[in-house]
C-alpha cells in the first residue's frame, strides 16, 4: 500500500473513530447528570443520605486528579492503550456502582468510575487533535460538544425515568452496551504508530500529583460548606495544599520527565489558555448550581421548564464550536478566545439586569448566548495550545487543559457557593423584626418557598433574597469573566502552529 492509499484509508476510518469518540464521552458526559434525579430513590434504597454529597464529589475528584497523570502517559505509550484502560476501568465502576448494597459501596465505585473517567477526559480531545486538521477541529469539538448539550438533557430525564419506572441500578448498568460499543470501534478501526523511545516514568512525581490534587479538590470541595472557609480547619487544608504543591513542584522541576511538565505554564500560550480554561470552568458552576433553583423560586417555573432553561446554553455551544474554526483561522485563536471571554463578561452582567417582570424568555436566550460564549472560548483555547506542540506533547497539553476546566468547576463550585450563602445570610439577618420569628435558616430557603404553605410576607421576603443571592453570584461571574478575559493577554496575536503529522 503506498502511502497516500494509507492516508487515504485512515481518512475513510476518521467517521468511525468519531462515533466512537462520541460514545466515549457520552459514558463521563451522561455520568455527571443522569444520577441527580435519581436521589431520592438511591438514599431510599441503601439509606446514608447524609454522604450523598459524595456520590458527585468523589467521582469529580478521582476524574480531575489523574487527567495529568493520563496525559503523560498517554504521550509515552500512546492514546489507544490509555483510552482503552480508562474505558475497561470506567465500564467495571459501572457495573459494580449498579451493585452497590450500601451508599459507602457506591461512593468506592464511583470512585473507580471517576478513575476511568480521567483516561477518557485526557485522551479524546487528544486523539480528535491527533487525526484532525487545525482546520477541521473545530467542526469535531463542536461534535464532541454536542455529545455534553444531549447529556444535559437526556441524563436527568433517564435517571427520573429509571428511578420511577424500574430501579436506579439502570443508570449505571446503561453504560455498558454503550461502552462496549465504543471499545469495539476503537479497537477495529483507531490505528496507531507509537514511536517507542526510552524515558524514565516519574513515579514520585505522579503519586504527589496524586495526593496534591486529591488534598486540593477535597478542600475546593468542602470549604464552605463542611466547614467554614475562615476557620481552624479551613485555614489548615488551604495551608495544606499550598504547601504539597509547593513540594510537587519541586519534584516536578527535578525530575528528567515530569507528569505535568514545567514548560507547561512556563509557556505564555499555554499558560493563558489554561488560565482561561479555569476562569471558564468557575463560571460555568453559577448557572448550572442556581439557575434551576432560581426559575422555580423566583419565577414560579416549573422542573421542566427550569430544565431546558439551563440546558438551552447546549445550543450555542456546539454550533459556536462548529463556527469557530473559520474564525480561529481569521483573526487567530487568542482573538477568537476573546470574543468568548467578552461574551462571558456581557451576559454575566446582563442577568443582573433581569427584572420579577422579564419574561422567561429572556434567560433562555442568555443562555444560549452564554452556551455560544463558551463554544468561542473553549474550542480555540484547546485547538490553540494542541497545535503548537509535536504528537509526543499534545497528551500533555491537552490533560493540563482538561485539568484547569475542571480545576476551575470545583473553584466555582466553593467561590460562588460562599458568595451566594454570604448574602442570603446577610438579608435574612437584616429581616424585618416582623418576620424574624418566621425567618429560615439559608438551608431550609427553598424548602419553605416550595412547601406554599409561609405567609404572603415571607414569600416575597424569601423571594427576593433569592432574586438579589443569585445576582451576586452572577455579577461575580462578571469579575471572574474579566479576569478571563484579561489572562488571554499572555498570548501572542498569532500561534507558532505545527503541521500535524500522521501515524
Amino acid at each position: 500500500m503506498t502511502q497516500s492509499s494509507a492516508s487515504a484509508s485512515k481518512r475513510d476510518q476518521r467517521p468511525w473513530i468519531l462515533a466512537a469518540l462520541m460514545f466515549t464521552i457520552m459514558l463521563a458526559a451522561m455520568d455527571a447528570t443522569i444520577v441527580s434525579t435519581a436521589i431520592p430513590q438511591i438514599a431510599g434504597d441503601l439509606g446514608g443520605f447524609s454522604l450523598f454529597s459524595w456520590v458527585f464529589s468523589i467521582y469529580l475528584l478521582a476524574q480531575t486528579v489523574t487527567i495529568p497523570l493520563y496525559g503523560k502517559l498517554a504521550d509515552l505509550y500512546g492514546r489507544k492503550p490509555i483510552l482503552i484502560y480508562g474505558m475497561v476501568v470506567f465500564l467495571i465502576g459501572s457495573a459494580a456502582c449498579s451493585l452497590s448494597w450500601d451508599m459507602i459501596a457506591l461512593i468506592f465505585f464511583r470512585a473507580i468510575q471517576g478513575i476511568g473517567a480521567g483516561a477518557i477526559m485526557a485522551t479524546v480531545n487528544t486523539i480528535a487533535g491527533d487525526i484532525y486538521t487545525i482546520e477541521e477541529r473545530a467542526k469535531i469539538q463542536g461534535w464532541l460538544s454536542s455529545v455534553w448539550g444531549m447529556a444535559a438533557i437526556a441524563g436527568p430525564s433517564l435517571g427520573g425515568f429509571f428511578a420511577e419506572y424500574s430501579t436506579w441500578r439502570w443508570i449505571f448498568l446503561i453504560n455498558l452496551p454503550i461502552g462496549i460499543l465504543a471499545l469495539i470501534l476503537i479497537v477495529i478501526f483507531f490505528k496507531e504508530k507509537v514511536v517507542r523511545r526510552p524515558h524514565h516514568l516519574d513515579i514520585s512525581g505522579a503519586i504527589m500529583m496524586l495526593i496534591t490534587g486529591s488534598v486540593m479538590m477535597y478542600t475546593l470541595i468542602e470549604d464552605g460548606s463542611k466547614w467554614e472557609w475562615i476557620s481552624t480547619r479551613g485555614v489548615s487544608m488551604v495551608m495544606l495544599s499550598i504547601i504539597l504543591i509547593s513540594i510537587t513542584v519541586m519534584i516536578e522541576v527535578r525530575s528528567k520527565e515530569p507528569i505535568m511538565s514545567i514548560w507547561v505554564w512556563r509557556n505564555k500560550t499555554m499558560l493563558g489558555a489554561n488560565l482561561a480554561m479555569i476562569g471558564m470552568g468557575a463560571v460555568l458552576l453559577g448557572p448550572n448550581m442556581y439557575l434551576p433553583v432560581f426559575s422555580q423560586a423566583v419565577k414560579g417555573l416549573g422542573a421542566i421548564a427550569a430544565g431546558f432553561i439551563l440546558s438551552s446554553s447546549s445550543i450555542g455551544w456546539p454550533v459556536a464550536s462548529s463556527l469557530s474554526g473559520r474564525l480561529y483561522l481569521k483573526i487567530g485563536f487568542r482573538n477568537t478566545a476573546m470574543i468568548g471571554a467578552m461574551g462571558i463578561v456581557i451576559l454575566s452582567f446582563s442577568f443582573t439586569l433581569l427584572t420579577f417582570d422579564s419574561s422567561p424568555w429572556f434567560l433562555v436566550v442568555q443562555q444560549v448566548l452564554l452556551g455560544a460564549s463558551f463554544g468561542l472560548l473553549s474550542t480555540p483555547s484547546l485547538v490553540g495550545v494542541q497545535s503548537i506542540v509535536p504528537w509526543e506533547k499534545r497528551g500533555v497539553v491537552t490533560g493540563a487543559n482538561m485539568f484547569s476546566r475542571f480545576l476551575g468547576q470545583s473553584m466555582g463550585a466553593a467561590i460562588l457557593g460562599g458568595v451566594f450563602n454570604s448574602k442570603m445570610n446577610a438579608i435574612l439577618s437584616q429581616a424585618p423584626t416582623e418576620l424574624n420569628a418566621e425567618i429560615p435558616l439559608v438551608n431550609d430557603v427553598i424548602d419553605v418557598l416550595q412547601s406554599g404553605e409561609s405567609s404572603v410576607e415571607i414569600a416575597n421576603f424569601l423571594q427576593q433574597a433569592f432574586y438579589d443571592s443569585t445576582h451576586q453570584v452572577y455579577f461575580v461571574m462578571m469579575c471572574i469573566g474579566i479576569f478571563t478575559f484579561l489572562v488571554l493577554f499572555l498570548q501572542p496575536k498569532k500561534f507558532p502552529v505545527l503541521e500535524n503529522k500522521e501515524r
